[in-house]
């Protein structure tokens, strides 16, 4: 998905963005950049491939070339960022969270009227930034083109921008799918999508922008160029997955947010009697832990880890970019603990259950070192469709997801009619999508948290969440 940090000051901030920036490292794996200005040099900029080797390894000695009292970066799943752009509002720098799923049309247009061109990745392929940087700059001012470009694109799109007298602009996409916060020292401020990130850098709270709203962001002010709009649908899976434990989002912190969302689970699982005879309660590591943590404390049933993912050496399980190396990768690092497992009925709740390839590794893992049953709980209701809003999605098609194509095994497409009665485990459909997950992944049993258990937990309301 991505990340972005940046910050503007009276004195050189090129180290905080570096640690800024780096503590945005869980939200992408494959690109990392950063663009300072100063009066001497100008724009400078750096981007580095970080599949194999982490944000901070790769800049570590950015302080020794970069300068400037004013900087950003980013953390990019896809594309190379920050890049610099020189159009008629002047040179700049520009990074950009989010998706343009309309992409291709968009290019069209532009190279149809324009006789423009696009600067060509592998494969051919845009660069998106470069492509909201082109329709920003359609416009005579940055506030009317951030507007155009975010009218324009289907997706989303939140976007930081550093001009060349150090002025920063950041806005947040039009629905506030993603959050975008401003902290502020006895210096100057910065603005970042994690809420922790600038607190570890001492900064102190500022604000966090509206839906839609664009800010001009100086050393002794933040001043509001474009007020926020009213409707927010800001991402419900930042909590259940994708946030980091710390981070807080219109004032709900990620880490109580599964907490309490695992002990809605287990007072769903406390009524129906689903819960009994159960030795150990477990997270699937890690981002499954706080909500198992949750769930246990809920039930009574005692919290432990039958295994330990081994991540010195084996960070992310993501990492590879094919599946069978992510599952080999993930399997290598689960180390077991006898004791904990050899003849336990255990329960596992997981952040969520995407495709179920690694998790079935898991269970098989489970089983073979002498685990008596394996109860699994999903801290995300079913997923039906893969996001079409934002970019953390590595599905091409929905029937990527376990759900989907279980659906189409009981019942073919006109399964596809019925997706909200799937949805809900109460009906006989739901209760058929169950048994048959249960089956192939050899569970004793299977739950999902509801879309009401899971809006209760965020604790925001309806309207202003997005559950896509």
């Amino acid at each position: 998905m991505g990340g972005f940090f940046g910050a503007t000051s009276k004195r050189d901030v090129v180290l905080d963005v570096f640690f800024g920036v780096d503590y945005h490292s869980h939200l992408g794996t494959r690109r990392g950049g950063m663009a300072a200005v100063n009066e001497e040099k100008g724009f400078q900029r750096d981007i580095h491939n970080i599949e194999n080797s982490p944000f901070r390894t790769k800049f570590a000695g950015i302080v020794d070339e970069m300068h400037g009292n004013s900087c950003i970066g980013c953390i990019s799943d896809n594309d190379p960022q920050p890049i610099i752009i020189r159009s008629n509002l002047g040179v700049y720098a520009i990074t950009t969270v989010g998706l343009i799923a309309n992409a291709d049309e968009l290019i069209s247009q532009f190279l149809s009227f324009s006789g423009g061109h696009f600067t060509a990745m592998t494969g051919g392929r845009i660069n998106s930034t470069e492509l909201a940087a082109a329709m920003i700059n359609q416009k005579s001012n940055f506030t009317e083109g951030i507007r155009f470009a975010q009218e324009k694109i289907k997706g989303s799109l939140s976007i930081l921008i550093l001009k060349q007298d150090g002025t920063l602009i950041a806005a947040r996409d039009r629905l506030g799918r993603l959050p975008v916060l401003i902290g502020k020292d006895e210096d100057g401020h910065c603005v970042s999508f994690e809420s922790f990130a600038y607190e570890k850098l001492n900064y102190e709270f500022c604000k966090e922008l509206g839906p839609g709203e664009i800010v001009e962001i100086y050393p002794d002010k933040v001043v509001t160029i474009s007020e926020p709009l009213k409707k927010m649908r800001i991402c419900s899976f930042l909590w259940t997955y994708y946030g980091y434990p710390n981070s807080s989002y219109e004032g709900v912190n990620v880490e109580v947010m599964r907490n309490r969302n695992g002990a809605v689970m287990a007072r769903h699982d406390k009524c129906c009697g689903k819960c009994e005879n159960i030795d150990y309660v477990s997270g699937v590591p890690d981002s499954g832990t706080p909500h198992a943590i949750g769930y246990a404390n809920e039930s009574g049933i005692p919290f432990a880890r039958p295994f330990i993912k081994y991540t010195p050496t084996w960070p992310r399980s993501f990492m590879p970019t094919s599946q069978s190396e992510r599952n080999k990768v993930a399997k290598m690092k689960m180390i077991p603990v006898h004791d904990l497992i050899q003849g336990k009925s255990l329960l596992f709740v997981d952040d969520s259950i995407v495709r179920g390839t690694q998790l079935r590794e898991t269970v098989e893992f489970l089983y073979s070192h002498g685990a008596k049953e394996v109860h699994m709980r999903s801290a995300c209701p079913p997923i039906m469709f893969g996001c079409k809003y934002l970019n953390f999605s590595r599905n091409t098609s929905d029937l990527d997801l376990i759900a989907r194509r279980v659906i189409l095994e009981l019942e073919g497409e006109e399964g596809e009619k019925h997706l909200d009665e799937y949805a809900d485990a109460s009906t006989e459909r739901g209760k058929a999508m169950l048994d048959t997950i249960c089956k192939k992944f050899n569970f004793s049993s299977l739950g999902y948290q509801s879309l009401s258990g899971l809006i209760e937990a965020i604790g925001l309301p309806e309207d202003c969440l997005c559950t896509y």
